[in-house]
C-alpha cells in the first residue's frame, strides 16, 4: 500500500503538490477556528443542584431538602453516581451520567423533576436551581477590585450591580462569582420592649418593610380619548427612608419602622474574603461556557474590563484583570510548539543537506513537519476536541517522531552497508570491513568507493523488504577474487531475512567478517 502511494505520488507530482497546498491551506483555516482551552473536557457530563434554606441547621438541610430532592431525581436514567452534601442553609447535589451521554439532554430530565419537587420543599426554602454548564476547568480569568478611598461594602456593590453584568454579557461566559468584600443590606435591629410596648409582632414589620421597598403595578385609567398608565413612586431604598415607613397606627399616632427597631446600612454576616497583592478587595471569578474558546472568552472578558475601566477610576476603583488568566497557560504552550517546530525544522535542514548535500531532498523533508501537525489539527478539529497544554504538549513530543521521519529515515534510507564479506581474497582472508555508502546528488547513483582489489564499486541492489540486506553488484571475472563458501552465504540470507532493522546488519556482517 505504502509503495503504491510512494509510485502515485512519484508519478502524478502535481497532484501530490496540489493535495499537500490544500492540505496546509485548510489546515491553517481549522487552526484559527480549533477551540483552544486549558485542560481537555477530562470530567464526566454532571449537573450540580444548589438549594437554599436560610436558618436550617445541617441535620434540617439533609432531612427536609437533600432527601425529597435525591429521591425525585434517582429516577433519571443514565445516572452513574449521585452525591450530596448538607452544611448550614445550604444543600449541595452533584448528580454524575455515564460517558458518552448528552449533557443538554440530561439537564433536561433533571430539570423536569426538579419542577415537581420544588413546591414538597418547606417553606422559607428557595426552589432548587442547578449551576451554569461550564467547562471541566471552570475558571478561565479572575478579575480583581481595590480602592483606596471606596470601603468594602461600597466596592461589592459595584461588582454585584456594574461590573458583574457586564462580563456575564460576554460571549461564552457561563457565570461569574463574586468573592470577598462586604455585602450591603438594609438590617432591621430589633428592640424586643418597643415590640411590647406598641404591640407589633416580627411578621408584621417584616411585611411593612416589604411593602416599602417592593415595586407594584398601579394599573391605568380610561378616559373616553386614551388609556393613562400609572406609575408608583416612593419606594424606599435608604435605611432613612424605610425607618419613616408607617408599620400601625397606635393611640392616634402613627407607628413606624423606625420606632419598633433601629434601620441601618450594615455588611451580611461574612462568608469569605479576598486580597490583591496583599490589599483587601473583591475579585470576580469568570467561569466559561462549556465548549466554549477559553482564548476567546478571555479576549471577550479584557474587552469588557477596557470598557469598565475609566469610570471605575473615576470612583477611585482600581482594576487588576490579571489576578489569574488561562490564557496565559495556552499562550506559553504554543510558544514552546513554535520554538520546538523551528529548532526541529532547522535541524533537519541541515543534517539532511551536510549528510546528502542535495538541497531538495531537505527541503521535501521539512515540509513534512508542518504538514504533519496540520493534518494533526484538523483532526483533532473534526473530533470536536480542543488545542489544550496536553494536546499541544504531545504535539511537542511529536516533532520529535516527525522529525526522526522526516529526517533520520531518510538519511539511512540513503544509507547502504555493503556485506563485502561475500567476498574472499585467496584464503579465507575477507577482503575488507563493510563499508557506508551514501547517494550524493541522484538517488539512483550511489558513490561507495573504489575497491583496491576490484576497482570502482557498482550501483548496489536491495535484497526482498529489508534495508539492511543490500548487496553490492561487482565483477566476478576479478584475480584473485572467489565466492565465500556456500554454507557462510546460507547462514547469511538466513539471517537476513529474519531482520527488519538496521541493527540486524551489525550482527549479519559479523558472522560474516571471521
Amino acid at each position: 500500500m505504502l509503495n503504491a502511494i510512494v509510485r502515485f505520488s512519484i508519478r502524478f507530482r502535481g497532484i501530490a503538490i496540489s493535495l499537500a497546498c490544500a492540505l496546509l491551506v485548510y489546515g491553517i483555516y481549522s487552526l484559527s477556528h480549533v477551540p483552544y482551552d486549558v485542560f481537555p473536557e477530562f470530567a464526566p457530563p454532571e449537573v450540580s443542584i444548589q438549594t437554599e434554606a436560610p436558618g436550617l441547621s445541617p441535620e434540617q438541610v439533609e432531612v427536609l431538602v437533600t432527601q425529597p430532592i435525591e429521591n425525585a431525581i434517582n429516577g433519571v436514567s443514565g445516572i452513574e453516581s449521585l452525591r450530596s452534601r448538607s452544611i448550614q442553609g445550604l444543600s449541595v447535589i452533584t448528580v454524575v451520567f455515564r460517558s458518552g451521554t448528552d449533557i443538554y439532554r440530561d439537564r433536561q430530565a433533571v430539570t423536569e423533576r426538579l419542577t415537581t419537587v420544588a413546591s414538597e420543599l418547606p417553606t422559607g426554602v428557595q426552589p432548587p436551581l442547578m449551576t451554569p454548564l461550564t467547562s471541566s476547568t471552570t475558571w478561565v480569568m479572575e478579575v480583581g477590585l481595590t480602592s483606596d478611598k471606596q470601603s468594602l461594602m461600597i466596592l461589592r456593590t459595584i461588582a454585584d450591580w456594574t461590573v458583574k453584568p457586564r462580563l456575564l454579557a460576554v460571549r461564552g461566559v457561563a457565570g461569574v462569582e463574586v468573592v470577598g468584600g462586604e455585602v450591603r443590606q438594609l438590617q432591621f435591629q430589633f428592640d424586643p420592649q418597643r415590640l411590647v410596648q406598641y404591640g407589633v409582632s416580627v411578621e408584621e414589620v417584616i411585611a411593612a418593610a416589604r411593602q416599602a421597598t417592593g415595586v407594584r403595578g398601579a394599573g391605568f385609567v380610561e378616559t373616553p380619548n386614551q388609556r393613562i398608565v400609572l406609575q408608583t413612586e416612593g419606594q424606599s431604598l435608604t435605611a432613612a427612608q424605610l425607618a419613616r415607613t408607617v408599620l400601625v397606627h397606635h393611640n392616634g399616632a402613627n407607628v413606624t419602622l423606625g420606632d419598633v427597631a433601629r434601620v441601618v446600612d450594615a455588611p451580611a454576616p461574612v462568608i469569605g474574603a479576598a486580597a490583591i497583592r496583599g490589599k483587601p478587595g473583591v475579585i470576580l471569578i469568570v467561569d466559561s461556557a462549556y465548549g466554549s474558546n477559553a482564548l476567546e472568552v478571555t479576549h471577550g472578558v479584557d474587552a469588557a474590563v477596557a470598557d469598565l475601566r475609566s469610570s471605575l477610576e473615576a470612583q477611585g476603583i482600581s482594576l487588576h484583570p490579571e489576578v489569574f488568566r488561562a490564557a496565559d497557560f495556552i499562550d506559553v504552550a504554543l510558544h514552546n510548539v513554535r520554538d520546538s517546530l523551528l529548532i526541529g525544522a532547522v535541524l533537519v535542514v541541515v543534517v539532511l543537506f551536510l549528510f546528502l548535500f542535495n538541497f531538495r531532498t531537505a527541503a521535501i523533508s521539512c515540509t513534512a513537519i508542518p504538514l504533519s501537525l496540520l493534518a494533526a489539527v484538523i483532526a483533532l478539529d473534526k473530533m470536536g476536541l480542543s488545542l489544550n497544554t496536553m494536546t499541544i504538549g504531545g504535539l511537542s513530543i511529536a516533532i520529535g517522531e516527525v522529525v526522526d521521519d522526516a529526517g533520520l529515515r531518510n538519511l539511512r534510507g540513503n544509507t547502504g552497508f555493503l556485506p563485502s564479506s561475500q567476498y574472499v581474497r585467496p584464503g579465507g582472508k575477507n577482503l575488507w570491513t563493510p563499508w557506508h555508502c551514501l547517494h550524493l546528488g541522484n538517488p539512483g547513483l550511489p558513490y561507495c568507493g573504489t575497491d583496491p582489489y576490484t576497482g570502482p564499486l557498482h550501483p548496489f541492489t536491495r535484497r526482498a523488504r529489508s534495508p539492511t540486506a543490500r548487496t553490492a553488484r561487482r565483477p566476478l571475472a576479478q584475480e584473485g577474487i572467489s565466492r565465500a563458501p556456500a554454507s557462510r552465504r546460507e547462514s547469511a540470507s538466513a539471517i537476513d531475512n529474519s531482520c527488519h532493522s538496521s541493527d540486524c546488519a551489525w550482527d549479519w556482517m559479523s558472522l560474516l567478517a571471521e
